[in-house]
C-alpha cells in the first residue's frame, strides 16, 4: 500500500484547507484509515480516524467540530476538511492505514502500519 498526501499549504488563522490522501492497491476499502500530525519538537499525535465503510469517525478533542474526515472508496481517497484553523494546527499531517479491519485502538500510533509522506500545514496568526 502506498499513500500520497496532498493539499497542505499556508493559510491564515480562521481559514480552511482540505487534505487528500490517495491510496494505491485494491484493499483501501477494507481498512480503517486515519490522520496524525506532528508539530516541530512534538510527538506525532492522533487527529482523526474513519472506519472502512465511512460509517464511523472519531476525532481528537482539539479538532472536534472543526475538522471533518471522509473517504471515497471508489476513488481510493481519504479527505480531511479543516475549518477554523488555528496556529496550533500547524504541523506536518500524515495519512495512515490501520493494521486491521476493526475500528479500535484508533488513536494509537502502533495501530497503523502504512504511512504517507506527510503534507505541511502552516497557519499564520
Amino acid at each position: 500500500v502506498q499513500l500520497q498526501a496532498s493539499g497542505g499549504g499556508l493559510v491564515q488563522a480562521g481559514g480552511s484547507l482540505r487534505l487528500s490522501c490517495a491510496a494505491s492497491g485494491r484493499t483501501f476499502n477494507s481498512y480503517t484509515m486515519g490522520w496524525f500530525r506532528q508539530a516541530p519538537g512534538k510527538k506525532r499525535e492522533f487527529v482523526a480516524s474513519i472506519s472502512r465503510t465511512g460509517g464511523s469517525t472519531e476525532y481528537a478533542d482539539s479538532v472536534k467540530g472543526r475538522f471533518t474526515l471522509s473517504r471515497d472508496n471508489r476513488k481510493n481517497t481519504l479527505y480531511l476538511q479543516m475549518n477554523s484553523l488555528k496556529s496550533e494546527d500547524t504541523a506536518v499531517y500524515y495519512c495512515t492505514k490501520h493494521n486491521s479491519r476493526d475500528f479500535d485502538g484508533i488513536s494509537w500510533l502502533s495501530s497503523y502500519d502504512y504511512w504517507g509522506q506527510g503534507t505541511q500545514v502552516t497557519v499564520s496568526s
